[in-house]
C-alpha cells in the first residue's frame, strides 16, 4: 500500500484522535481513509447532479471571511432565490443560500466556497 505523508493542525490532529478513540478506529490511518472514502463517494454523488437543481448551501465562517463570502456569492447572483447572515456568538457567521438553477452552476459554487479554506463548513443540501 502506497504511504502518503500529511501535515494537520493541532486542531484537526486533536479531533482526529478524539474521533479514533471515540468509534473505535485502530489507528489514525484509518480515520483518514474513512473520511477520504466519504469525500470521494460525496463528489461521485455531485458529479451525477443536472439540470436544474434546487439547493440550500450552508456556510459556516470566522466573522473575518466575509470579503471571501462577498466576493464569491456575487458571481452567482442569478442562482441565488435569497441568502440569510447570521451571527453566532462573536465570531462565527452562518451563511444559508436557497440557490435555483443549472445544476453545473450550483456545482461550481459550492466548490468555490469548500475550496476558499476561509470556510469552517460547507454543506449543499439539494431539496
Amino acid at each position: 500500500m502506497p504511504v502518503i505523508s500529511i501535515s494537520l493542525n493541532r486542531e484537526i490532529l486533536a479531533e482526529t484522535d478524539r474521533i479514533q478513540k471515540e468509534l473505535g478506529f485502530s489507528g489514525r490511518s484509518e480515520v483518514i481513509r474513512t473520511a477520504l472514502r466519504a469525500l470521494i463517494a460525496n463528489s461521485k454523488e455531485k458529479r451525477a447532479l443536472a439540470g436544474r437543481l434546487r439547493a440550500i448551501l450552508l456556510l459556516l465562517h470566522h466573522k473575518n471571511a466575509e470579503n471571501a463570502v462577498t466576493a464569491i456569492k456575487h458571481e452567482y447572483e442569478e442562482i441565488t432565490k435569497s441568502q440569510s447572515h447570521h451571527h453566532l456568538g462573536e465570531e462565527k457567521c452562518l451563511e444559508i443560500f436557497v440557490l435555483d438553477g443549472d445544476a453545473e452552476k450550483i456545482k461550481e459554487m459550492e466548490r468555490l466556497f469548500t475550496t476558499s479554506r476561509k470556510m469552517e463548513y460547507v454543506a449543499l443540501i439539494i431539496i
